[in-house]
């Protein structure tokens, strides 16, 4: 497979090799009181439980266990908001190489913390007035590193496939399927999977209401880019999708939703208090819109992507605190 090439299901499957025995297969859990709720069978992809707090860790990883030696030896490059910056941090301390990560500036404290305490070192610059992808490039150029992008990468993609896989060995074929959707690659690697193992199941990436860059790029059939989106979905700040994961969304997904803010807030107090998990706003996208977006989904068996649960305890508790009157239903 080249660097371009569309990745497929058979990468999915080589990834989940190299992810075996390095990513935890996360759980799948469910809910009487959310079955209720929606009034569907609906299955919940736990990648908050993952290495490094999100499902990040599967495509960092797969992407860097192929490194050849000279690639080892000088380290990766890696632009982020925070979970695929942990992610390559702790993939390359696994792997023996140096990482160089560049975070913005309002990178939530336990995201940065993390990064560094996996041994990287961190370059800070603005989400609102620098190009993270211009100084990423530069760096990888000045230093000799691999630059390897949050989501439009071919490894990566097919390692987010990997958690999909795991979704429906365990539960089997779904009639639905909800992903978190920033950049495109947790989305584009789960239709990689979902259309190989239940080919009539609807995918739906979900995006911030505030940075719909996808909803639009579907709809209108090129990629749309966006300023960046100020949106407490810290995960979902992209400004546009990437070539490779604009391609595989447009073939494969049935649509892509929103979720505002307070539905994002909603579904965190329902996770905390009904299900015992800390989601951080981001991973709540999925539940959203399957709760939210008026889909038909009543009587049929739905899955919802988890893809993270990495936020500060403080603005974890604001959040939690929320009145739902203040929030929205």
């Amino acid at each position: 497979m080249t660097a371009t090439a569309l990745p497929t299901y058979d990468d999915v499957l080589a990834a989940a090799h190299r992810l075996a025995g390095q990513a935890h297969r996360t759980p799948v859990l469910r809910s009487t009181f959310v079955d209720a709720l929606l009034g569907a069978e609906v299955v919940f992809k736990c990648e908050n439980l993952q290495r490094s707090g999100s499902f990040k860790f599967r495509g960092a990883f797969s992407a860097l266990a192929r490194f050849t030696g000279a690639q080892r030896r000088a380290g990766v490059v890696a632009f982020s908001s925070g979970n695929h910056a942990q992610a390559i941090a702790l993939s390359a301390r696994l792997l023996g190489m140096p990482a160089t990560i560049v975070m913005p500036h309002d990178t939530p404290a336990i995201k940065l913390a993390a990064t560094r305490g996996y041994g990287a070192e961190v370059v800070i610059y603005d989400r609102f007035t620098e190009d993270r992808e211009a100084i990423g490039r530069t760096l990888a150029s000045e230093r000799g590193q691999t630059l390897i992008p949050p989501f439009d990468h071919p490894d990566v993609i097919a390692g987010q496939g990997t958690a999909t896989r795991e979704l429906f060995d365990e539960a089997g074929p779904l009639d639905y399927l909800f992903v978190p959707m920033g950049g495109g690659g947790l989305v584009s690697g789960a239709a990689l999977a979902a259309r190989a193992l239940a080919p009539a199941c609807k995918i739906y990436g979900v995006e911030p209401l505030a940075g719909n860059d996808g909803q639009q790029s579907f709809r209108s059939g090129s990629i749309v880019h966006i300023e960046t989106p100020r949106t407490i979905a810290d995960g979902a700040q992209t400004q546009h999708l990437g070539h490779l994961t604009f391609a595989i969304v447009r073939r494969e997904l049935a649509d892509v939703l929103t979720a505002t803010d307070a539905q994002l807030i909603l579904a965190m107090q329902l996770f905390a208090e009904r299900m015992k998990i800390v989601v951080e706003p981001t991973g709540c996208l999925g539940f959203a819109a399957a709760r939210h977006a008026g889909l038909p989904i009543q009587g049929k068996r739905v899955g919802v992507v988890i893809s993270g649960g990495n936020i500060d305890l403080v603005r974890y508790a604001e959040l939690l605190r929320t009145p739902a009157a203040a929030s929205g239903s």
